[in-house]
């Protein structure tokens, strides 16, 4: 089952590239919506099989592929990656059926969809360090050509940072899994036979920060970020859902299964000074999301402080923290797509993404009333406002990780105030006020233009109101990356408390040698 969803998106991006026939931009959109839905609903018998009781690896693949270089064909998935591969699905098909009918050169821009989903599931569901890397970079050709040939005005200049930046993250990945590799000693690449136990503290720190500059890159994380705002702003809608609703989510994947699951030692060390810089990409995209005045790129910016908790959750690395981190990874892929889904509306219907431009959307004769309410619900979503699953995933963060980094907790609860200040800024600019009467005659919103919306908008309310639904498929899984880290924690105290007992019985006894010459020279 994990070949079929792997393989039928790049078998149909090849029928739909290269085979002769000629077909409109309506029936190539059509057959590859068929295609995306025929790998949801693969991926939803996927899920409805997977044992909850089992908290390892599931449905498992296995075929030497290039044994001289340690590359296997090694596929498989657990609690952490089942959830995310469902989102790919989705949010595939809603990309999909988010682009117009007359894109310009259809057969290209429906192969490239389908290949940044497989590109997406291989490395979801990749078991093997080298098949993870070679699926890792799938997307970034196809990325590249749909920002640079579907983008907005600046996509050339987008599209070659997005390019150059995400390039460097899979070198840099590639580098960290290569010294994994080579200096453990392992025969092969395969996860299972991966183990850095043998490995000096320094070498695990240095292999250790090369992912996590890697994975920050993609996720993206401050300093590292500045390729976002453009490509998600220059991309299209329906690229932009992509980018950050199951692009993005590689990275904090990557951090958890590599960095903290590989590295556990390691993790626990520097887990302060993530947190840090969790808190402060939570801080700095909040407060610049406030300063923008597009509404597209002040989505961007939010997108940087929502994965920031991410980060925090893991560097913590407690049971409950685990799970909000995963869980807030599904929570801002499905808000974040919605965002992008009804700004790329307002887009089209208005033509402009400029707050000083947009009033009184909310109108409900002349304006874009039912957008406006999706865009209201969007933004309360995103805010954390509770029955939501935004506030679900956020809470489960927050109490998670309270008892670990108390201060940086503080610090993303206030940015998460301000996360309310700018989506009410937005709304009170663009939906609420009086529209321009010489201007303001918008073209209607088809019902089928709001059906990703809708679909989008009942997936946030129902997992808000049962958030079970969600969480009983991590719950296994990270319940043993958080017994991992526990185990560490235990070793190290275990150690300084040895070392402590050390030097005190030392002091003890080169105090009981400086005292037994006075001794016998008073007897």
């Amino acid at each position: 089952m994990l070949s079929f969803l792997l393989w039928l998106p790049i078998l149909g991006a090849i029928i739909i590239g290269f085979f002769p026939a000629k077909l409109s931009s309506v029936q190539w959109k059509r057959l590859t919506t068929v295609l995306a839905v025929v790998v949801f609903a693969a991926t939803i018998w996927l899920v409805t099989q997977f044992d909850l009781s089992h908290s390892g690896l599931q449905f498992r693949e296995y075929f030497p592929w290039a044994k001289p270089i340690g590359l296997s064909y090694s596929l498989a998935i657990d609690g952490l990656s089942l959830p995310l591969l469902a989102l790919n699905s989705l949010l595939t098909i809603i990309a999909i059926y988010s682009i117009g009918e007359n894109v310009e050169r259809p057969r290209l821009y429906y192969a490239l969809t389908l290949l940044i989903n497989a590109g997406i599931t291989g490395a979801l569901v990749a078991q093997n360090l080298l098949l993870f890397v070679i699926f890792y970079e799938l997307e970034l050709i196809p990325f590249y050509l749909m920002i640079a040939i579907w983008g907005g005005e600046k996509r050339g200049y987008a599209s070659v940072k997005f390019l150059l930046y995400t390039a460097l993250s899979g070198l840099l990945v590639l580098a960290g899994f290569l010294g994994i590799g080579f200096l453990s000693g392992a025969t092969n690449f395969d996860y299972d036979t991966i183990s850095t136990q043998g490995l000096s503290l320094n070498t695990q720190l240095i292999l250790l920060t090369a992912l996590l500059i890697g994975f920050g890159i993609k996720i993206p994380l401050v300093p590292l970020h500045t390729w976002l705002p453009d490509a998600y702003t220059e991309a299209s809608p329906a690229v932009a859902i992509l980018l950050g609703g199951i692009l993005a989510k590689l990275g904090t994947y990557g951090l958890i299964r590599f960095g903290l699951q590989l590295f556990p030692q390691a993790w626990h060390l520097i887990s302060p000074g993530l947190a840090i810089i969790g808190t402060i990409s939570v801080l700095y995209g909040a407060l610049s999301a406030i300063a923008q005045k597009d509404i597209k790129r002040m989505v961007a910016y939010s997108s940087i402080g929502h994965m920031g908790y991410i980060l925090v959750a893991a560097a913590a690395g407690t049971q409950l923290s685990i799970l909000g981190a995963v869980a807030q990874m599904i929570s801002h892929g499905l808000i974040l797509a919605l965002l992008f889904h009804l700004v790329g509306i307002v887009e089209r219907k208005v033509g402009t993404r400029d707050l000083d431009v947009l009033n009184g959307l909310m109108n409900p004769i002349r304006g874009l009333p039912l957008t406006s309410a999706l865009l209201v619900m969007a933004g309360m979503a995103s805010a954390g406002i509770p029955g939501l699953v935004g506030f679900v995933a956020e809470f489960i963060v927050f109490q998670g990780s309270f008892t670990t980094f108390p201060i940086p907790i503080l610090f993303c609860i206030i940015a998460s105030g301000l996360t309310a200040v700018y989506f009410v800024i937005l709304l009170n600019r663009t939906c609420f006020g009086k529209l321009d009467n010489k201007l303001a005659y918008y073209p209607p919103v088809l019902k089928s233009e709001s059906i990703p919306a809708f679909a989008l908008t009942i997936l946030i309310l129902f997992l808000g109101i049962q958030p079970n639904w969600l969480l009983r498929w991590m719950e296994p899984t990270t319940d043993v990356l958080a017994s991992q880290i526990n185990q560490t924690e235990q070793v190290v105290v275990s150690k300084k408390s040895n070392i402590k007992k050390n030097n005190f019985n030392a002091q003890r006894q080169s105090k009981s040698h400086q005292n037994e010459p006075r001794k016998l020279w008073l007897f």
